[in-house]
């Protein structure tokens, strides 16, 4: 084969890469980065276009601190619309994660009763209504969902997502539900970190506003001074003259406090 002849035929199936890329890869999650979120479900997929939901399954939430149905079965890719009803007369979530995660949320929101989040792997729901959480499923495994309000999941209130797919047993391994790392205390700190915590600002990344409730949603890394890690979550505006100052969108630094039951913003100014 002469040298003209091969360097043809490698032209050729370059532009045939070009022309179909899935001969280039195997069996990869081609997202692009849109798999890293945050909140506990990255690790088996991400929020799902409510257009092209595969199909809807519903589930009741009870005071009983269960879900029915406890245990759904999915195909890796299927984009899953859970539709939920609060039958009970307490406040209820389901919460879409792998186990570690849940019971260390758990175990905030014993902590921080308070916090109201903002993410897609979740929905909260009142008592005798109802939600939705739309989710692509594009990791195979086992993994879980949860109420994560106070005490809820201590009861019991769990259930199992499993993903059908080749996939290790390391893996599956994830769906023991045993709470028995609950019991974690938060590490104790010296007067003066927490006075230089206390005056610290946190980065944030403004995500709603709700002036009518004076209300703001906060993408956010760690807040030092709450002992709190890097979420999505609703404060409520200290002074609701703040809220004027931003708008989505918009990169900031901010101050939280916890007081009378609730998280509050009490200063924002814009990221330099």
């Amino acid at each position: 084969m002469n040298t003209k002849l091969i360097l043809t035929m490698a032209a050729l199936f370059a532009a045939s890469l070009a022309i179909n890329p899935v001969f280039a890869h195997g069996d990869e999650d081609h997202s692009g980065g849109e798999g890293k979120h945050e909140g506990h479900a990255a690790a088996l997929g991400k929020p799902g276009d409510p257009n092209k939901v595969s199909r809807t399954i519903e589930i009741t939430m009870s005071d009983t601190m269960r879900f029915t149905p406890s245990s759904i079965a999915v195909k890796r890719g299927e984009t899953i619309k859970f539709a939920l009803k609060n039958d009970g007369k307490l406040k209820h979530e389901m919460v879409l994660g792998e186990i570690k995660e849940l019971k260390e949320h758990a175990a905030l929101m014993q902590k921080f009763p308070e916090m109201e989040h903002s993410d897609p792997n979740m929905v909260t729901v009142e008592p005798g209504k109802g939600g939705e959480i739309v989710w692509q499923f594009t990791k195979a495994g086992t993994f879980t969902f949860a109420c994560l309000q106070p005490g809820h999941f201590e009861a019991g209130m769990v259930g199992k997502v499993k993903v059908s797919g080749a996939m290790p047993a390391a893996v599956v391994a994830n769906a023991d539900m045993k709470s028995d790392s609950m019991d974690q205390k938060p590490m104790p700190m010296n007067a003066s970190k927490a006075n230089m915590a206390a005056t610290s600002m946190t980065d944030g990344e403004v995500k709603k506003i709700d002036k009518d409730s004076g209300k703001i949603t906060i993408k956010h890394g760690p807040i030092t001074n709450l002992g709190m890690p890097g979420m999505t979550m609703v404060f409520t505006a200290k002074d609701a003259a703040m809220l004027d100052q931003v708008k989505p969108g918009d990169k900031i630094k901010f101050v939280a406090e916890r007081g009378d039951g609730a998280l509050f913003v009490t200063k924002i100014e814009a990221a330099q």
